[in-house]
């Protein structure tokens, strides 16, 4: 997750037109991640595992030059407060149908993240950050719809070990 959160803060500052930027492309693949490690290992896991990611992905994005720190400041915060989001939504959507959680998680931290993000790291900059915002949460919601099939393959046909999954529920 560290290594999407820095990438995705390097590509952030490179517009791929005036709605969209690079790093709406590869950040959401964090959501991803942190819906199947709440399904395998359960929200304790996956909270731990976003505090990691926060940590080194801030780590990363402070330690490359061209990435400006009220950007990895933004996205430190934006990440840590939805990724947190996404996993207390997740883990009391679990028991219902496989695809309800992740979909409804996603859908509403992404836009928590999206104003936070854009709000903190573009406010005042002159940069037209309301149409990179908008551009971002269609992307984002875009690949969430899209990531609920890679989910759904994934979280029906891996079998995790029980002493593995610790306190994982289904």
């Amino acid at each position: 997750m560290a290594v999407v959160v820095a990438a995705s803060n390097y590509l952030v500052a490179i517009p791929i037109n005036d709605w969209l930027v690079w790093g709406a492309l590869t950040y959401p693949l964090a959501f991803l991640v942190n819906d199947l490690v709440n399904r395998f290992y359960g929200a304790a896991m996956a909270r731990k595992v976003v505090y990691v990611g926060f940590a080194v992905g801030v780590m990363l994005s402070l330690s490359v030059d061209t990435i400006e720190q009220r950007v990895a400041i933004a996205s430190g915060t934006a990440f840590l407060v939805a990724q947190l989001l996404d996993v207390a939504i997740f883990d009391r959507l679990r028991v219902g149908k496989w695809w309800v959680a992740p979909s409804v998680s996603s859908a509403i931290s992404t836009v928590v993240d999206t104003v936070l993000f854009f709000g903190i790291a573009f406010i005042g900059s002159g940069a037209p950050w309301y149409q990179w915002a908008a551009g971002d949460l269609a992307v984002k919601w875009a690949v969430a719809a899209l990531s609920v099939g890679v989910y759904g393959l994934l979280a029906t046909r891996v079998v995790v070990a029980p002493e593995e999954a610790g306190t994982a529920r289904s």
